[in-house]
């Protein structure tokens, strides 16, 4: 699996959790409540998974398959913002001292 498909399965968990949390302190439908519990223990479970495999075979660092696989049962929220900081600090030029500047 990508880093991109990991990525957007990581927002789309995200945002099951907040409908939850929506759903739960509005102490409305207790129908939709259920299945959304449901499906965010799921989708940590498999995110869990596919990150594990992920770093694995290198596909991500093991700080954000921590993030994910640890932290995102409680709060998917980490493993989203780990995400964009991994993609950002990859983007990164890295920064190369001249030799004239000391």
């Amino acid at each position: 699996m990508s880093f991109r498909t990991l990525k957007y399965l990581s927002f789309t968990h995200s945002a099951i959790y907040t409908a939850l949390l929506v759903l739960a302190i509005t102490g409305a439908a207790d129908g939709a409540k259920y299945a959304l519990g449901w499906a965010h223990g799921i989708g940590w479970i498999v995110m869990s998974l596919l990150c594990i495999d992920a770093v694995r075979r290198g596909v991500l660092p093991l700080w954000l398959g921590v993030m994910v696989a640890v932290i995102g049962g409680v709060g998917p929220f980490a493993g989203s913002a780990g995400f964009l900081y991994a993609e950002r600090r990859a983007n990164v030029p890295p920064h190369i001292p001249q030799r004239d500047m000391v």
